[in-house]
């Protein structure tokens, strides 16, 4: 009978690292394309437009990458 709960503690332990990596995974997607989003509309703007807010074309990566 121990046996059988240890095995079932393994495997909810195990359970629980897989979600926890695909959570974390999925987190990274999603900001990796909320920073894409960003940087392709910043892109879009012409330099008068970006001084405007403030940034230059190269302020655009950086900007992007903030959380």
């Amino acid at each position: 009978m121990a046996n059988v709960n240890t095995n079932l503690a393994a495997s909810s332990i195990l359970a629980g690292r897989v979600a926890s990596f695909c959570h974390q995974s999925l987190q990274s997607i999603a900001q990796w394309n909320d920073a894409r989003i960003t940087r392709k509309a910043l892109s879009r703007l012409s330099a008068r437009e970006l001084e405007d807010i403030g940034l230059t074309f190269g302020d655009i990566n950086a900007v992007a990458a903030r959380k």
